[in-house]
């Protein structure tokens, strides 16, 4: 398997037209690295420049130390996961994943040996003799991963793989390619994705694409819990985390702002004596929000709509000014008949997170 370093790697169209720029990446060997960003970003567009499949306009990518701006896809050791599955709709399953191995013109013997491991790993070997149309979707979707193992890549790559099936069949096939991961420690895999889920439950790291650039990379968990700015804290989360302006009122070890609606947030992020005063955006994941009938309180407003989902009641608070987005808190178990009640909303200062100009004190 094998290590990827993108240096300085841009993407421009028609000399003009820029997409991506400045792209530093080290990918190392044995890691499932997961692209998300809002549509049009450039995730996929990336993920082809690895494949050989757009050229790279600036900087150089290197696989297992060789540069690989001008070497065919054929030839940079890599397999394509494709979200349209792009079987051969009059082959078998069994020649559709055979089909590279015999274009290479391998021994029927190593190419039998082959399938039938790719086949065990994916648990098709009973559907080696059928076609396409006698598949399911997820199925059609593990051939299309079958017919990547068994040409025994260096680097594998999926284009959101999953986002062509039903909400079912995408838990299931995300399920079996994080086995498939465990069953391949050390193959390096690329896969982009609009799915929050699907990075949050596969990645090794996430790479957070936005501005032609990378915003953050890290594991799930820390941009989840450590977001660097006020974009990859809305963009990591469902629902995205809420955002309160207001104004620092007491710096130190701990952060103590007065929020625009009244209430006061106190945040264990550090700040500084020349950061009193400053205004600031105070950031609270819904779930994060605690209701409490105390005089300290984040949040006070009126619940504009709810819904009961068994587990959890999102509350959606009326907002504050038109054109506003409301507050959401998301409480554990049922809250019935809670609309056009009066709230109060707390948080614990380990889960308050401030930003400046947009940008985390964690991180400054």
């Amino acid at each position: 398997m094998a290590d990827l370093k993108l240096t300085k790697v841009g993407k421009a169209y028609g000399g003009t037209v820029e997409v991506l720029k400045d792209i530093n990446l080290e990918i190392e060997t044995g890691e499932l690295i997961v692209f998300v960003g809002p549509s049009g970003c450039g995730k996929s567009t990336l993920l082809r420049m690895i494949a050989g499949l757009e050229k790279i306009t600036s900087g150089t990518l290197e696989i297992d130390g060789r540069v690989v701006n001008d070497v065919p896809p054929s030839d940079r050791g890599i397999a394509m996961v494709f979200q349209s599955y792009a079987l051969y709709p009059h082959m078998t399953v069994y020649d559709n994943m055979a089909f590279a191995l015999r274009l290479a013109k391998r021994p029927e013997a190593e190419i039998r040996k082959a399938v039938q491991a790719a086949a065990d790993k994916l648990q098709l070997g009973p559907y080696l003799d059928r076609l396409p149309k006698a598949l399911s979707g997820g199925q059609r979707q593990r051939v299309a991963i079958g017919r990547s193992i068994v040409r025994d890549p260096k680097v594998y790559l999926f284009d959101e793989p999953l986002s062509n099936l039903d909400a079912a069949l995408r838990v299931a096939t995300r399920i079996e390619i994080a086995q498939l991961k465990e069953q391949m420690p050390n193959s390096t895999m690329v896969y982009v994705t609009h799915d929050q889920v699907e990075a949050m439950t596969l990645a090794t790291r996430i790479v957070v694409l936005a501005d032609k650039g990378i915003a953050q990379v890290g594991p799930p968990l820390e941009l989840y819990e450590r977001p660097n700015s006020e974009f990859v804290a809305q963009f990591i989360g469902s629902p995205s985390m809420n955002l309160l302006p207001g104004t620092v009122v007491k710096t130190g070890e701990a952060t103590v702002v007065k929020l625009d609606g009244g209430g006061v947030a106190t945040s264990n992020a550090p700040s500084q004596a020349s950061d009193e005063g400053a205004r600031v955006k105070v950031g609270v994941r819904p779930e994060d929000l605690k209701e409490t009938e105390g005089e300290d309180y984040v949040y006070e407003g009126v619940v504009d709509i709810y819904e009961a989902l068994g587990e959890v009641t999102l509350l959606y608070f009326h907002p504050e000014a038109e054109g506003k987005d409301p507050v959401i808190g998301k409480l554990h178990g049922i809250h019935a008949n809670v609309r056009g009640q009066t709230v109060r909303m707390t948080a614990d200062p380990r889960q308050v997170h401030i930003f400046k100009d947009g940008v985390s004190l964690l991180y400054r």
